[in-house]
């Protein structure tokens, strides 16, 4: 394959709801540009883009794809991603790397809520936008509403340059609002251009000139042109649609359906033409190593290297396959980089450009391209390469928050280091899960972004590391504190033949305002303690405030003062007075009307409208306070507090409450009481449990 120059090079990411369509889009526009000699399907498992054994298994996309196809001079790298939230990580390194996201709406069920949810990060990176309204060959399908649905939930800067004709089982035919033609497809996806017939002129005449208008708008010169002269030249609309897309200021609706491969080639041409370029952006911005300093460097081949790894990902026979876009510079097959964010040196072997599973030997990778390299020994996810001698440190991908959580235990005894390696190794593939080993807890905790997120995992720890877990709920880290103040005297004096024990302290407890933590004073006069023992006393104090007293957790907000004590000039010591300071803090703290806090997370629920009386009353029924709603298109927006206790496999529940329609994420807020029945319940459980112990 020849080496494209930047200008010629077009970056997309398929983005949508899951099962609109974007791998069969995918399929069809790499059959359209003869990439591929036939259409594979999804209930074949024979698509170019989900080619690994789950995708084909479940027959949807579990990973991002990199494809291309050369298409009027131009080398059109495909990201295909997962529609699923499951897997959103996977969009935001993929929005990262392109110019234009070509978002997928149905043309059944309008924007639905994974559509929308993506299109925040298309909004926050600065990428352009192209709809593409998809399924318009199903039963009930309607192009009028999907248009409107696109722009009650995006605005009116989505316009359509094209109009779905038939849409149904029978549709084949599209109008062309540019070249103001009649596109009427076969069976097999090849299109035939034709007039406009004079039942749908006038429909095609309006939507022409609103077009129109919406171009003049996103250029001031264009419209002042536009109100002098009334209309604008071919070229002007060309160069105006090109910078309006680029600059996010419009997005062009298209329409098809992708399974048939109606409306590719068109979108093809249009992705070709009208969307950015790498070029779209001059320059690229970082900083030095020391984080401290802005560099830049120019968007072209002959400046100095600037790449990104967007994704790792471990292939059978093949080893760890590294993905990458080159902002800067550029790649050289058998060459030396620098990953800058880990301070490593690697020695690139071959590059690659890819389809799916299949690979192609490329010389070279140019700025603005997307390409491959293999065996990387210290390079992961977000990782920055370049030269040794110029070193940049481009922005980390900002992936999302965890919004599950479960422990995992081994199922064999003595597997724990296998363990920890394996899932180590692939959280370096996917960041978006995060694992910690919890020494308060005493468990080992992954999170994740859902339940099939953390099945996936865990299948594929099984696969490669042949060792298996067993998933179990997480405990709680519940904090103890008080709520009155209380002071006591506790003495620790033991004898047993030759130098005894003694230490006598007296201490006051009283609780401090939420979250200021711990303090310890030292109010002695008179050397009744002397300063020596000090420490020990509040080292004490301490060692019982982490392993708590009502509940084995830990204790919190509260103000320990040493006020008075005594002691022996030979059988005191450290640890004497550390065990009475211990037993004596226990004591008072029982009395001064303990009370267990528990972690509250500020939670937000997107769902349909129809869905909200139903997610509202569960998150009722779960302790949760609502904090407000706000609709945000044909959607509602739910803010809550909930303890976190009651989130466990919340977004299972929440998917089975919308049917898959509702998605949300989740965030630490504050600790705040528990109900007296809850605490009673935990508090006697742990009773129960040192007992047993």
């Amino acid at each position: 394959m020849k080496e494209y120059s930047t200008e010629m090079i077009r970056n997309v990411a398929l983005i949508s709801h899951a099962t609109v369509g974007k791998t069969s889009l995918a399929e069809a526009m790499l059959f359209s540009a003869k990439a591929i000699n036939r259409m594979g399907t999804i209930d074949d498992g024979s698509t170019a883009s989900d080619y690994h054994q789950d995708e084909i298994d479940r027959k949807f996309s579990i990973s991002t794809t990199l494809l291309h196809c050369e298409w009027k001079d131009c080398k059109i790298n495909i990201v295909d991603t997962p529609g699923y939230s499951d897997f959103v990580g996977e969009v935001v390194g993929a929005l990262g790397v392109v110019e234009t996201a070509v978002v997928l709406v149905n043309a059944v069920a309008g924007v639905e809520v994974g559509t929308e949810m993506n299109f925040k990060y298309v909004t926050s990176k600065n990428v352009s936008s192209v709809f593409f309204i998809n399924l318009c060959d199903r039963e009930h399908s309607n192009f009028d509403a999907a248009v409107a649905s696109i722009q009650e939930s995006f605005g009116n800067k989505a316009i359509p340059v094209q109009i779905a004709v038939n849409c149904g089982e029978g549709f084949n035919k599209i109008i062309d609002l540019l070249a103001m033609k009649l596109i009427t497809f076969d069976d097999k996806g090849a299109a035939a251009v034709g007039d406009i017939p004079a039942d749908l002129q006038d429909q095609a005449d309006t939507a022409h000139e609103t077009l129109i208008e919406a171009i003049a708008e996103a250029d001031d010169d264009l419209l002042e042109k536009f109100l002098e002269e009334g209309e604008l030249s071919p070229e002007d609309i060309i160069n105006g649609l090109r910078n309006g897309i680029s600059s996010g200021v419009v997005s062009p609706i298209l329409a098809g359906a992708a399974g048939q491969a109606k409306g590719s080639e068109q979108l093809l041409d249009f992705i070709a033409t009208y969307c950015p370029s790498p070029q779209k952006h001059t320059e690229i911005t970082g900083t030095d190593v020391s984080g401290e300093n802005e560099v830049k460097l120019p968007a072209t081949s002959e400046a100095s290297l600037a790449a990104q790894v967007f994704k790792t990902m471990s292939e059978q026979h093949l080893g760890e396959l590294t993905f990458f876009r080159v902002f800067s510079g550029r790649i050289q097959a058998s060459s030396e980089i620098f990953n800058s964010t880990r301070n490593k040196a690697e020695k690139i072997g071959q590059l690659y450009v890819m389809n799916g599973k299949k690979r192609l030997d490329v010389p070279a990778v140019a700025a603005g391209d997307i390409g491959a390299a293999v065996k990387l020994k210290d390079t992961h996810t977000g990782n920055t390469l370049c030269l040794k001698s110029k070193q940049i440190l481009l922005p980390e991908i900002d992936f999302p928050k965890p919004v599950i959580r479960t422990a995992i235990e081994p199922k064999k005894k003595g597997e724990e280091d296998k363990i920890a390696t394996g899932l180590a190794t692939l959280h370096e593939e996917d960041p978006t899960f995060i694992i910690t080993v919890d020494p308060e807890l005493h468990q080992t905790i992954l999170a994740g972004q859902g339940e099939l997120h953390l099945d996936i995992i865990i299948r594929k720890l099984q696969e490669k590391y042949h060792t298996e877990v067993e998933l179990i709920e997480p405990k709680i880290p519940y904090r103890e504190t008080i709520r009155k103040k209380t002071e006591g005297q506790s003495k620790y004096k033991k004898q047993s033949g030759g130098r005894g024990q003694y230490g006598d302290v007296h201490l006051r407890i009283e609780p401090m305002q939420r979250g200021e933590g711990f303090e310890f004073a030292n109010e002695i006069v008179g050397g009744v303690v002397p300063g020596k023992y000090i420490p020990a006393v509040e080292k004490g104090v301490k060692e019982a405030m982490v392993s708590g007293v009502i509940s084995g957790c830990q204790v919190v907000d509260v103000k320990v003062a040493l006020y008075y004590g005594s002691y022996h000039t030979v059988d005191s010591s450290d640890m004497a007075f550390k065990i009475a300071a211990s037993m004596g803090f226990r004591k008072l703290f029982k009395e001064a009307d303990p009370v267990l806090l528990e972690p509250i997370y500020n939670i937000e629920v997107r769902v349909p409208e129809e869905y909200m009386g139903d997610v509202m009353g569960d998150i009722s029924s779960r302790r949760g306070k609502i904090a407000g709603m706000a609709a945000e298109g044909k959607f509602q927006v739910i803010k809550a507090q909930v303890p976190l206790a009651e989130l466990y496999k919340y977004s299972t529940t929440l998917r089975s409450i919308t049917q898959g329609r509702g998605i949300h994420s989740r965030e630490f807020s504050h600790y705040e009481e528990t109900p007296r029945e809850v605490q009673q319940k935990i508090m006697a459980a742990y009773e129960a449990e040192r007992e047993n112990n």
